[in-house]
Protein backbone atom coordinates (compact mmCIF):
# COMPACT_ATOMS: atom_id res chain seq x y z
CA UNK A 1 0.00 0.00 0.00
CA UNK A 2 1.35 3.14 -0.59
CA UNK A 3 1.72 5.97 2.15
CA UNK A 4 -0.03 9.43 2.16
CA UNK A 5 3.00 11.34 0.90
CA UNK A 6 4.00 9.23 -2.23
CA UNK A 7 0.22 9.25 -3.09
CA UNK A 8 0.03 13.35 -2.62
CA UNK A 9 3.67 13.79 -4.50
CA UNK A 10 2.38 11.45 -7.36
CA UNK A 11 -1.22 13.27 -7.46
CA UNK A 12 0.63 16.78 -7.99
CA UNK A 13 2.84 16.05 -10.35
CA UNK A 14 0.27 14.62 -12.46
CA UNK A 15 -1.73 17.49 -11.59
CA UNK A 16 0.96 19.67 -12.78
CA UNK A 17 1.86 17.60 -16.07
CA UNK A 18 -1.55 17.90 -17.13
CA UNK A 19 -3.25 20.96 -15.82
CA UNK A 20 0.12 23.46 -15.53
CA UNK A 21 0.92 25.03 -12.03
CA UNK A 22 -1.96 27.89 -12.13
CA UNK A 23 -4.07 25.38 -13.52
CA UNK A 24 -3.19 22.75 -10.92
CA UNK A 25 -3.32 25.16 -7.95
CA UNK A 26 -6.65 26.20 -9.24
CA UNK A 27 -8.03 22.87 -9.00
CA UNK A 28 -6.43 22.17 -5.46
CA UNK A 29 -8.69 25.44 -4.63
CA UNK A 30 -11.65 24.31 -6.25
CA UNK A 31 -11.70 21.23 -4.22
CA UNK A 32 -11.15 22.36 -1.12
CA UNK A 33 -13.29 25.24 -1.65
CA UNK A 34 -17.35 23.45 -2.12
CA UNK A 35 -18.17 20.44 -0.60
CA UNK A 36 -16.78 17.60 -2.76
CA UNK A 37 -18.49 14.02 -2.97
CA UNK A 38 -15.75 11.91 -4.95
CA UNK A 39 -18.46 9.70 -5.47
CA UNK A 40 -20.73 11.91 -7.13
CA UNK A 41 -18.00 13.52 -8.98
CA UNK A 42 -17.18 10.48 -10.44
CA UNK A 43 -20.46 9.55 -11.50
CA UNK A 44 -20.96 12.66 -13.36
CA UNK A 45 -17.31 12.72 -14.91
CA UNK A 46 -17.96 8.82 -16.07
CA UNK A 47 -21.63 8.59 -16.27
CA UNK A 48 -22.79 5.37 -17.71
CA UNK A 49 -19.28 4.58 -19.24
CA UNK A 50 -18.19 0.74 -18.70
CA UNK A 51 -14.59 -0.01 -16.84
CA UNK A 52 -13.87 -1.15 -20.59
CA UNK A 53 -14.55 2.09 -22.35
CA UNK A 54 -12.90 4.38 -19.47
CA UNK A 55 -9.64 2.60 -20.17
CA UNK A 56 -10.07 2.49 -24.21
CA UNK A 57 -10.35 6.50 -23.60
CA UNK A 58 -6.99 6.31 -20.92
CA UNK A 59 -5.52 4.63 -23.93
CA UNK A 60 -6.04 6.93 -26.79
CA UNK A 61 -5.22 9.80 -24.65
CA UNK A 62 -2.17 8.45 -23.78
CA UNK A 63 -1.21 7.38 -27.35
CA UNK A 64 -2.36 11.20 -28.31
CA UNK A 65 -0.35 12.82 -25.74
CA UNK A 66 2.61 10.35 -26.04
CA UNK A 67 2.95 11.72 -30.07
CA UNK A 68 3.06 15.18 -29.05
CA UNK A 69 6.03 15.26 -27.00
CA UNK A 70 9.08 15.40 -28.48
Amino acid sequence: MTNDTLIRRRGMEVLLENLGMVEAERFILLIQKEPFDYTVWQRELYGDMSVEAINAAAAAHRERTSKQQP
